[in-house]
Order: structure tokens, then C-alpha cells, then sequence
């Protein structure tokens, strides 16, 4: 008989919070090319909300269980890998399983745990510096002496972004967000220029006249249509959008003018991680390496953690994350 883990499943495949629950599966099998580890906490995201309520397309090779990002050890390894080896402390991505005791994940997507980090803040890297990292440098081609604007400024990969790209030699930074609080976070706690609220200014306009005119080079949005035409009013001249999720819907309003896109040459352009196949995450992962783990060595990046729950408190995790008034990474710890 196979051993069995804990693992947080769904009642009926989806639903609200309150139908997570602690359930208990297999282990998953050693498999060649793959790594089996203990997790030690994990990471929560906006996906595994709309995955709970099943309106979150899941790619093909993930398990049922949810959850992308994860801290622990490998506990049982192919011998042929180099990179790492049984034992090994380290935090990684995944297509979905990290609910969970045990996780069976591929290498090359893992990466060796600083010491300098605890299991919670290395558990909230993968999925948020990953996705900020594929945005500012892949996608959006950002350049020391750049401008760039990180919408939802206090969501867990904007404050990933900013640190990126204040440490990459961004002329300015720009967020919005939903409250002064966020803001004040933002500005005085990780470095922004400066922010504006979403919901008491005319933001694009504040931007507008913050840059002479000029606008930002970069944009990179998580709201979708309630943003859209905002986006295009401060974008720069030959300025890039890039649309990474649609939290406030994807249906433009009427009358939405897109004359912006034509006369200032702009370049918008949408883009999932999850969906990725494995080289194109591992060239994430590797670029990530490169640009951000000796930082978080020296403590020059520093991971926000919101609040830690234990495995059994997945709903209440579930619901705070959904209350849209944290600053930063849920953690959950897994005993």
C-alpha cells in the first residue's frame, strides 16, 4: 500500500473558502528527472483563488492539488542529477501540488535556499519574483535610466518589481494603489517615486504631469479593463504595456479611445507563467539566480511577509488574501 500526505483538497472541486480541506492522498512516486521534497511552508496567490472556484485554467500537467511555490528538502532525488542532492534546503515552482507534505517537482526548477533565509520568506519567491522578473526583463526589455509603472504597487510582485527595478537603475517608479497606507508602503518602505489611489485620483493624469508630459516607458498591469485606457494616456512615446491578469474584468467599456496605441507606437503585450513550459521557466529561474539571489544574501532584497498560517488555517489564508488588505506574501507552514 502506497504511503499517504496530507494534502489540502476541495470539496466538490471548487467553491469557497470554506470548502478547502485536509485531506490524505499518495506520496508522489520517485520518477526519473524528478525531485521529491518535503515541503516546509508554501506560497499563496491570487491563481489559487480563482482555481478554488474553478475559473482558473490549470495546465494539463498539474496535479489536482493547488499551490505553485514552496520551501523544503529533498528528500529522494535521481542519481544522475548534478545540481542538487538529497538533503538539499531549497525553494522552487511548480505547475500546482504544493498544498501539500511532499511535492514531486522537476530540478530544474528549484533553487538552493540561502541560509540567510527562514522556510516562509524563501517560500514567497518563486511564483511572485519569478512573474516580476519574466515582466521587467524578458517581456518588457526594461533598461537602467527607464521609467516604470507597478499597478496594484503593494500586491506580492509588485513589491517584487519595484525592488528589481530600483536595483536595476529605474529613473523613477511609479504604483498605484487602493489606499494612502499601500502607498505610503510603497514610497517610504520599499523606495518608489511616488504613488497614486486608484480609487480618489485620476492617476494617469498624476503621472502624466509628474513626468512633464513624457508618461512612463514601462507599464506592467494585473487590473485589465478598469486600467486599460489609463494605461495607454501614461504610457510613453514607444512606451511598452504588459498585461499580466484582469482582476477587474477583461470587457472594455464602451468608447474606450485606443488612438494612443497608433500615435505613440506602443507596444502592449499580454503573458502567463504558469502555462510555460520548462525551459522557459527554467530561463526565468536562472535569470532570477542571476539578478536577485545574491541580494537576498546581502539583504539588499528583502521578502514581505504578511502574515504565517499553519496548514490547518488554509481558509482563513484563503480569505485574508481575498480581503485585498495585505501588503506582501501569505505563508502557509506545513508540520
Amino acid at each position: 500500500m502506497a504511503q499517504t500526505m496530507k494534502a489540502i483538497g476541495i470539496r466538490g472541486g471548487k467553491g469557497p473558502a470554506d470548502a478547502l480541506f485536509i485531506d490524505n492522498i499518495p506520496i508522489p512516486e520517485p520518477v526519473q528527472g524528478r525531485a521529491i521534497v518535503k515541503i516546509k511552508a508554501f506560497g499563496l496567490n491570487r491563481m489559487d483563488l480563482l482555481q478554488r472556484e474553478g475559473k482558473y485554467p490549470v495546465p494539463p500537467q498539474a496535479p489536482s492539488t493547488m499551490g505553485v511555490e514552496f520551501a523544503g528538502i529533498i528528500v529522494n532525488l535521481d542519481d544522475t542529477e548534478k545540481e542538487f542532492k538529497v538533503g538539499d534546503e531549497v525553494f522552487g515552482l511548480a505547475y500546482g501540488g504544493a498544498y501539500a507534505e511532499y511535492i514531486s517537482v522537476s530540478p530544474q526548477m528549484l533553487i538552493h535556499k540561502p541560509a540567510e533565509l527562514s522556510w516562509e520568506e524563501a517560500a514567497g519567491i518563486p511564483e511572485t519574483w519569478i512573474t516580476a522578473t519574466q515582466a521587467l526583463y524578458l517581456i518588457g526589455g526594461f533598461e537602467p535610466g527607464k521609467s516604470v509603472l507597478w499597478h496594484a504597487g503593494a500586491s506580492s510582485v509588485s513589491i517584487a518589481g519595484i525592488q528589481l527595478s530600483k536595483a536595476h537603475g529605474a529613473r523613477e517608479i511609479y504604483v498605484t494603489a487602493g489606499s494612502q497606507e499601500k502607498i505610503d508602503f510603497c514610497v517610504n518602505e520599499l523606495g518608489a517615486t511616488a504613488g497614486f489611489n486608484y480609487r480618489t485620483q485620476d492617476w494617469a493624469e498624476e503621472i502624466r504631469m509628474a513626468t512633464g508630459g513624457a508618461g512612463v516607458d514601462l507599464i506592467i498591469d494585473f487590473v485589465g479593463a478598469a486600467h486599460f485606457s489609463g494605461n495607454l494616456n501614461a504610457a510613453s512615446l514607444d512606451g511598452r504595456i504588459i498585461e499580466l491578469g484582469h482582476m477587474s474584468g477583461s470587457q472594455l467599456p464602451a468608447g474606450v479611445d485606443i488612438s494612443p496605441i497608433l500615435i505613440k507606437r506602443l507596444r502592449i503585450e499580454g503573458s502567463t507563467l504558469r502555462s510555460r513550459d520548462e525551459s522557459y521557466q527554467r530561463r526565468l529561474r536562472d535569470l532570477l539566480v542571476e539578478n536577485a539571489l545574491p541580494k537576498f544574501k546581502d539583504g539588499t532584497f528583502k521578502v514581505f511577509v504578511e502574515k504565517v498560517f499553519p496548514f490547518e488555517k488554509i481558509a482563513d489564508a484563503h480569505r485574508l488574501l481575498e480581503s485585498n488588505q495585505t501588503k506582501g506574501k501569505i505563508i502557509c507552514t506545513v508540520p
